[in-house]
């Protein structure tokens, strides 16, 4: 294993103000008044950045185009937050403008900054200045690598070992998706969405899963493989990978040490065994040919959860992080919100709320929710996100849909997209084979459960489905 200690990493650095530099060295940060302006401040990613620059002393102020509990959390913090597209109110004298790839180009503050010659860059860009020092431990997969990134970020900070963490969700723990660490470590997220994760240059890299995904971006399948395979070539000369076992791929993806990993095949080099529930916590033992880890605990629902922390318990014992403080921290783990999320349990009722846009997650999901609750009736509510995706994965999300016993599905998110021509939610409607199934608009949503109220609930979904989720709560509560 690397020392992370004085890791010193050439990358060539495009759009670089001179300024960055001394404050991104800075041990304080205060390197000499920093202006940031982030477009599009309330994304996950983006949001981690701006509380970053903000805790090291910068100016940070954004845009992004609605109010959320994430921008409010952000005004809270001190950070200048507007919510109109308008060149009137963005500040004029700011040294770096950052953009989420969502913003489209004709957004009139990005073309504003463009036209004036100020230094506009991705986010990508940024992390990319961030981690040109550091050790870092990056995170990729088409799904999994929010909560493994999680996961590997609060062994680090619990077991003392220190790590900035850069995260795709919100951690349970923390109440955050930043923080940082005396330890010149970074736990990062990295995002293959706009081939953004090419852009690091991982010491320790995890890939999840490599599934079509992103296809308005990539185009095949073949593509996206691509991209993961030149992703494990920017690992360190002496780095280790951390992959699950069984990708198509897998012997393309290339480092000076490479461990596989799974829930339970034991042909793969670190894998979990005696699974049993016990008071809705799973227990286990994790297993190499060389080392036991025993009787782990995890309190977080889902079984390719198991897989999730098998994957960070090896990057962990990569990084020779003592037995006792990795099975501490992951008793500890309280989970990522919007991961498997228990939003309400009690006696009457259970509602879990779930990120999971692709079909893969909905099965995990899915999956896990089964063997936690096997005798209970199944009912799930799915907002499809993007028509794009809704498109290329109809027979896919149909299949993973059916695996429940009743389905409500809501209108399409559209995100970034217009909509397509006959791609409506009735187009994975028609394809599943489940007799209880319907398209419900939000207000008829929420009237069907308050007539209803089903045992157990889960909402999955990456676009608006979350601001829906405490109102069903409250129904079922009342």
């Amino acid at each position: 294993m690397l020392n992370p200690e004085g890791v010193v990493k050439k990358k060539l650095i495009m759009n670089e103000p001179k300024n960055i530099k001394k404050f991104i060295s800075s041990p304080s940060g205060d390197g000499g008044g920093l202006a940031v302006y982030f477009i599009g401040i309330g994304g996950i990613g983006m949001s981690a950045l701006a509380r970053y620059f903000k805790s090291r002393g910068a100016v940070v102020s954004g845009y992004d185009k609605a109010v959320t509990p994430l921008t409010r959390k952000l005004e809270e913090e001190g950070l200048d937050v507007h919510f109109e597209e308008d060149i009137d109110m963005i500040p004029k004298d700011v040294d770096v403008v950052v953009y989420t790839p969502a913003i489209p180009a004709d957004h009139k503050e990005l073309v504003y900054y463009k036209e004036n010659n100020y230094t506009v860059v991705k986010r990508s860009d940024v992390l990319q200045w961030i981690t040109e020092n550091s050790y870092d431990i990056c995170v990729g997969g088409t799904h999994g690598k929010t909560t493994v990134t999680t996961m590997i970020a609060h062994v680090l900070r619990d077991s003392g070992y220190g790590c900035n963490a850069f995260l795709g969700g919100i951690s349970a723990n923390y109440q955050t998706n930043f923080w940082s660490s005396d330890n010149n470590v970074d736990v990062i997220e990295a995002d293959e969405y706009d081939r953004s994760f090419l852009k690091l240059s991982p010491d320790v890299a995890v890939i999840t899963a490599i599934d079509a995904d992103h296809l308005d971006i990539y185009g095949t399948l073949e593509e996206v493989e691509n991209a993961f395979i030149t992703f494990t070539k920017r690992i360190h000369k002496d780095g280790c990978l951390v992959s699950k076992y069984g990708l198509k791929k897998s012997k393309d993806l290339k480092a000076a040490t490479h461990y596989t990993y799974s829930y339970d095949n034991t042909e793969a080099d670190v894998y979990a065994g005696d699974v049993e529930v016990v008071n809705g916590a799973y227990k286990y033992n994790v297993i190499n040919k060389d080392w036991k880890l025993k009787n782990v605990e995890l309190h977080m629902g889902g079984l390719h959860n198991i897989e999730n922390s098998v994957a960070a318990i090896t990057v962990c014992k990569y990084l020779k992080i003592e037995n006792d403080k990795i099975k501490k921290a992951l008793k500890s783990f309280k989970g990522v919100h919007r991961r498997f999320e228990y939003v309400l349990k009690n006696d009457k009722y259970i509602l879990i709320d779930d990120y999971g846009h692709h079909p893969a997650e909905i099965s995990a999901v899915l999956t896990g929710v089964h063997s936690l609750f096997p005798e209970e009736k199944m009912t799930v509510i799915f907002q499809p996100h993007l028509f794009s995706r809704t498109n290329d994965f109809a027979d896919e999300f149909a299949q993973s849909l059916d695996m429940a016993d009743e389905v409500i599905l809501l209108p399409i998110y559209p995100a970034r997209e217009v909509p397509m021509e006959g791609v409506t939610s009735q187009l994975v409607l028609d394809k599943m084979q489940l007799p209880q199934k319907q398209i419900l608009d939000k207000n008829a949503m929420l009237d069907w459960v308050k007539l209803y109220k089903p045992k157990l609930l889960i909402m999955c979904g990456a676009g608006d489905i979350d601001a829906l989720v405490q109102p069903v709560k409250e129904i079922l509560m009342q």
